[in-house]
């Protein structure tokens, strides 16, 4: 398909820059299987929501995979050195990360990088580029392996905002606390499960109380889900991978759900891909562990979820197609056009909608 198809007009006024506070009082567009548009709030789920239900979260962690360093290259005159940051975005082996870093084109394999802290000066981390994709993407091999360098990235590193927020304003302490979930305990994201954002231990107590069981699946977002789609066609777009799990058990209790015929509502769109990538094999929800790129667009055949619970997303960015394929482009196309009308905020500290799914 052509990917100006997912192509809209957003005013900038509408890209939210904090979240709201608190949590469950953002905004919910509600867009029924029927196609009516309900303008409801977070904290009206329960009501929105039928017992037997089952709620999927992400409980991945973000990390603070934002590094700034220099690279090093020793020639005849002594070490040259050049300002550069990277931002991890997959974890490939104990010591090893693949990371964006600008400049790219300064980087070639074989340059040592000295990642340094910007709040403590004898904090440093060295890592060797083994490896030079495209788009600036790299290996990196650090010095340090396992929890010695998830330590040094957590003493080093900073919180990667997304890049429409980290351009219009610095990190703050508030973003420590807001842009991580109530319920994060696996680390290894560098970007938050943005629909999860809106839950509170409050909100999540009520779902319990309505009779919404609540299941965690754990995929490991990356800085690839900001990535612009460059390709005039949706077949010529690559999608970066992702690690996540989903356990026997968790798989085992969905799956059994279905069968019942109670509904499976994802929260968010990474909950959704990693759970249609779990069934795309047989059919049914089965245990997954490793990486997924699986790339989600109108045609696509759902398998495993029946509701989603998700943000406001990117013009012609993957996450929008997924949405147009699971409620159909022309609803979401007027279903946006209803939200920026009606005020609603947009990306990651915005307001979320609830979509069933089209039959």
């Amino acid at each position: 398909m052509q990917v100006d198809l997912f192509d809209f007009e957003l005013p900038e006024e509408r890209i939210a820059l904090r979240p709201a506070l608190p949590r469950e009082s953002a905004k919910l567009l509600h867009v029924s299987a029927s196609g009516h548009f309900i303008d409801r709030r977070v904290g009206d789920l329960p009501d929105l929501l039928r017992e037997g239900d089952v709620l999927v979260f992400n409980d991945t962690k973000v990390i603070p995979a934002q590094l700034t360093g220099e690279r090093v290259r020793i020639g005849a005159d002594g070490p040259s050195r050049v300002p550069v940051d990277a931002t991890l975005h997959m974890r490939v082996k104990l010591d090893r990360w693949k990371a964006f870093m600008r400049p790219g084109k300064r980087i070639k394999v074989g340059d040592r990088v000295e990642f340094s802290s910007q709040t403590t000066a004898n904090s440093s981390l060295d890592a060797l580029v083994v490896e030079k994709g495209e788009g600036g993407e790299v290996d990196l091999r650090f010095a340090l392996a396992g929890p010695e360098l998830d330590a040094a990235i957590a003493t080093v590193g900073h919180l990667p905002l997304p890049p429409y927020i980290a351009s219009k304003r610095a990190v703050d302490d508030a973003d420590l606390r807001d842009y991580q979930t109530v319920f994060a305990r696996e680390e290894g994201a560098v970007a938050a499960p943005t629909a999860g954002l809106h839950f509170t231990p409050e909100l999540l107590a009520k779902l319990d109380q309505r009779g919404v069981a609540q299941e965690y699946v754990t995929l490991h977002v990356g800085a690839g889900t900001f990535l612009p789609v460059k390709a005039d066609d949706t077949t010529e777009h690559r999608m970066h991978s992702e690690i996540g799990v989903v356990t026997v058990g968790v798989a085992d209790r969905l799956q059994t759900a279905r069968d019942g015929g109670r509904r499976i509502v994802a929260v968010g769109t990474t909950s959704l891909r990693l759970l249609e990538s779990a069934a795309r094999a047989t059919g049914r929800i089965e245990s997954f562990s490793g990486a997924t790129d699986i790339f989600i667009t109108p045609g696509f055949k759902f398998r495993a979820v029946d509701a989603l619970m998700t943000n406001f997303h990117l013009p012609r960015s993957t996450l929008f197609m997924l949405v147009s394929a699971f409620s159909g482009l022309d609803r979401m196309r007027a279903a946006y056009d209803h939200a920026i009308d009606s005020g609603y905020r947009f990306y990651s500290y915005g307001d979320a909608c609830l979509l069933e799914r089209s039959v």
